[in-house]
Formats: structure tokens, C-alpha cells, sequence
């Protein structure tokens, strides 16, 4: 669903808990005549099941798209391997291939992203523009963190992700 500019998704658990109430509602209001007078309160709240998601991903869309251009302009290319607490709270940007996509149907996703030198968790909390899979090549725009608010090994609180072309290396001649 597409608002203004901004690609909305909303995750598969907001539809699912949007159908089971709505299978409730349904249920209830066939047994029970108290029900079907109070729809006027149940309907709405359960509109709502559905629209606050959206507009919590329209907002979280809609902000990281905003800042996006700020991160490229200050974000210094870093290796994996680099990254430590001292970098806590600077902005980043590294390379590397998509070894794990988690929590995606949350619409909350966390990416293991390695190169070379290592790897580091990229946490986003919206979904990105693409689609990304494992065994993507990606750039990761993002600030360093901690894991848990105060504490925990850095990782990034990722704003942007995208897919960039493969580099391949030279190429042997016979």
C-alpha cells in the first residue's frame, strides 16, 4: 500500500491478530444479543487493529526516509571488524553479504551482515525499501549501538539498507 510517497507494509502478525478479533467479534455477536448492541464500540476498535500499524510504519517510513540523506552525507565506510564501543553513537556505513534475515514479520528486521573481517547484527525498525534475502550483497547506512539500550556488544540500528551490485574479482586470463 502505497501513502503519499511512502511504501507501507504492514506485517503478517497485524493482519493475523486484525483477523482472529474479527472471527471473535463475528462468533460473539451471533451468541449474544449484549454484542451486536455494543458494535458501535467494537467495530471502530476493531478498525483500529488495523490502522495503527499502518500508521506507525508510515510514520517509521516516512522519518528514516527523511534522514537517509543526512547518514550518507556523514556516514564514514567502515570494516565490520572496525566497529567497537568507542564508535557508539557516530554513524557508519559498511558492505557486506546478508547471512541471516530475522524477526521480518514483525516488520522489525534484524540483518546479520558480514564481510570479510567479521560480522555485526543491523537492526531496523521498519521494514527497508527492497526486499533483502539472505546472500544479498547489501550497504547498511546506520548508527552504532548497543545491543540493549545501555549495554551489550555494538551493533547497528540500521536506517537504510539496499542491495548493491556483486564485485567480482579480476578476471583470470588463459
Amino acid at each position: 500500500m502505497k501513502i503519499g510517497n511512502v511504501e507501507v507494509k504492514v506485517s503478517i502478525l497485524s493482519i493475523g491478530v486484525f483477523v482472529v478479533f474479527t472471527i471473535f467479534l463475528l462468533v460473539a455477536s451471533v451468541y449474544s444479543a449484549e454484542v451486536r448492541s455494543q458494535l458501535i464500540w467494537l467495530i471502530p476498535g476493531l478498525f483500529m487493529l488495523l490502522v495503527i500499524p499502518i500508521a506507525l510504519n508510515y510514520m517509521s517510513r516516512r522519518e528514516y526516509a527523511d534522514i537517509t540523506p543526512a547518514y550518507e552525507a556523514e556516514a564514514k565506510t567502515v570494516r565490520v571488524k572496525l566497529i567497537n564501543e568507542n564508535m557508539i553513537g557516530k554513524p557508519v556505513r559498511i558492505e557486506g553479504v546478508v547471512e541471516k534475515v530475522r524477526f521480518r514479520f514483525l516488520n522489525r528486521p534484524q540483518f546479520i551482515v558480514a564481510d570479510r573481517s567479521g560480522e555485526i547484527s543491523c537492526k531496523m525498525f521498519t521494514n527497508p525499501i527492497e526486499d533483502i534475502h539472505e546472500h544479498d550483497v547489501v550497504e547498511v547506512l546506520g548508527m552504532v549501538i548497543h545491543r540493549y539500550v545501555a549495554v551489550g556488544d555494538p551493533v547497528i540500528n540500521c536506517v537504510s539498507i539496499k542491495k548493491i551490485e556483486r564485485k567480482s574479482g579480476p578476471e583470470k586470463e588463459r
